[in-house]
């Protein structure tokens, strides 16, 4: 077959701007099989205008199967990308390792893992499940920052016995024309390296007024961020919407709480969300946006995933704004994002209630001497609200920084992500202070 026209060789130019796509380690083979070409196309090209590179496992050279010469043209695709600084994408549609080679292909797989590892945090990742990924080949695809599975092709299993047609991918596709173009956006929005800025002209005012009363999750970002453009990531149900948008121009992972699933409560799902996107936006310099609306956490979090959360927060050095949008509830205030842990600008939206606990455990703990027969449960926990629970008792205390109008939260959030955009460069160097004469 010719190599040119090859199901592989269709998907990787098809990824890429037409005619720019640059095959390199075009001519290698298989190991002592002078007719076989290895199962792995590499290359560059342009996607929106961006440099960028990609590897895919063609399934019509010996099945895709993984070998050392496939390992020699990844790592020559590596060293360009990350010399180039330019993110790579990732094919897998594989029968798995060629068998007959033994060791060898064992060492092959150590030198993909190497390969990738080397490149994380300094280049985004993409993976592309479109067909066979098992063994060694899925460890190495859960390395990359992001994921896309496209649903009813990709077959997802460490081994023979094993089920893991669930493993969880950023995002599902239900075909191969969506999965690359999904690709395709995320490259687009991204950075194309730990030291670019993804700041873009997006055509919206960014004083734009907005009406935000009553929504939650995915239509208060879409109803915040410019030209309602939103990337959801890991749409699995929780309390919790993550993924990305421009405010301003400037690119976010945004966090918001669902109040529309059980309260907009942290659970273990939503928990590792939600450190999984502060993780990948701290290691690009990514500015992180979080909407709070949540009444604490649900029956099913756990320790482990409220630690990872807090850490994910606490430890990332990006810029980070957080809005209480509704309901800070307990550990929800503290965990998504608080000043306290590390927010660099705390807003809240007029109205919004922040608590140690919900008003009626409050007022049921510590009120019920108040109930009497000219006032209600609900008068008493309206003025636990006012007293103890209201945004200007927390402004008051500096665990905000001001309180805002829903018309002017765009604004305001567009405002403060602009101080904060050279943020991830670091506290500038200093060649001496000035001394007094």
């Amino acid at each position: 077959m010719d190599k040119n026209l090859t199901v592989g060789s269709r998907k990787i130019s098809s990824l890429f701007d037409a005619g720019t796509f640059v095959e390199i380690g075009a001519y290698i083979k298989r190991r002592g099989e002078a007719e076989a070409y290895d199962g792995v196309i590499c290359g560059y090209g342009s996607i929106s205008g961006k440099l960028a590179f990609a590897f895919v496992q063609d399934s019509d050279r010996t099945n895709g199967a993984f070998d050392e010469a496939g390992a020699k043209k990844i790592e020559m695709l590596y060293d360009m990308a990350i010399k180039n600084g330019a993110a790579v994408i990732g094919v897998f549609d594989s029968a798995g390792a060629a068998v007959a080679d033994g060791s060898s292909v064992l060492s092959a797989y150590g030198r993909f893992i190497s390969c990738v590892s080397k490149a994380s945090g300094i280049v985004p990742q993409i993976a592309i499940y479109d067909g066979l990924c098992t063994g060694m080949a899925l460890t190495v695809a859960s390395m990359f920052d992001i994921s896309v599975k496209v649903c009813g092709k990709a077959e997802l299993y460490l081994t023979a016995t094993s089920n893991n047609k669930d493993v969880v991918c950023s995002i599902d596709a239900e075909s191969e024309e969506a999965a690359f173009a999904a690709a395709r956006e995320l490259i687009e929005m991204l950075p194309q390296n730990n030291k670019d800025d993804a700041s873009v002209m997006s055509g919206d005012d960014a004083a734009r007024a907005v009406a935000v009363n009553g929504l939650t999750g995915k239509a208060l970002i879409e109803a915040l961020c410019d030209n309602a453009k939103f990337v959801e990531l890991d749409a699995r149900k929780s309390g919790i919407v993550t993924g990305f948008a421009y405010f301003g121009g400037t690119l976010c992972g945004v966090v918001a709480n669902d109040n529309t699933c059980d309260a907009g409560k942290i659970g273990y799902i939503g928990a590792k969300k939600a450190a999984d996107l502060i993780s990948l936006c701290d290691r690009f310099g990514i500015s992180v946006l979080t909407l709070v609306d949540s009444e604490g956490l649900c029956d099913c979090a756990c320790p482990v995933c409220t630690a990872r959360l807090a850490s994910a927060y606490a430890n990332a050095t990006c810029a980070k704004v957080t809005v209480v949008v509704g309901k800070a509830y307990g550990a929800a205030f503290t965990l998504l994002g608080s000043k306290s842990i590390g927010a660099d600008i705390a807003l809240a939206l007029e109205g919004s209630v922040i608590s140690v606990m919900s008003p009626e455990s409050a007022v049921a703990f510590l009120m019920n001497d108040k109930i009497t027969a000219d006032k209600s449960r609900e008068d008493v926990e309206a003025e636990w609200c006012e007293k103890y629970a209201s945004a200007e008792n927390a402004a008051e205390n500096g665990d905000v920084d001001d309180i805002v109008d829903e018309a002017t939260l765009r604004a305001r959030i567009c405002s403060a992500l602009y101080m904060l955009a050279v943020k991830a460069d670091g506290t500038p160097e200093r060649k001496y202070a000035r001394t007094p004469v």
